[in-house]
């Protein structure tokens, strides 16, 4: 095999690698999930803290807020599938009524 069909492989085999990942949602920092305090934190610090969040929505009529953040492989041989999740339910006040944290890394937030 000569040098320039080694290298053009090589090449390929790298690119189908980097394009075969793929993420969704924005990155946030997780490790301040334990700051958040139902019915002390109000909606103005819980953006200060996280950002805007990747998702706005409505449960039973109080306002909720989504981060999440996914990464996808296409090879094993470049890792696992990693997801994050917070959900944020806020009261009339605006306040935190209720907030979880989902993950499929294992370890610390």
């Amino acid at each position: 095999m000569s040098m320039k069909l080694f290298l053009s492989f090589g090449f390929l085999m790298v690119s189908l690698m980097v394009a075969g990942c793929g993420t969704s949602g924005k990155e946030f920092n997780s490790t301040l999930f334990d700051s958040i305090q139902n019915g002390h934190t109000t909606q103005q610090e819980v953006e200060s803290m996280m950002g805007k969040p990747f998702k706005k929505g409505l449960q039973n009529g109080k306002e909720v807020w989504v981060y999440e953040h996914n990464q996808y492989k296409a090879f094993k041989i470049l890792g696992e599938d990693t997801s994050k999740d917070m959900v944020v339910t806020f009261d009339e006040n605006k306040v935190v009524k209720t907030h979880q944290y989902m993950t499929s890394q294992p370890g610390p937030k």
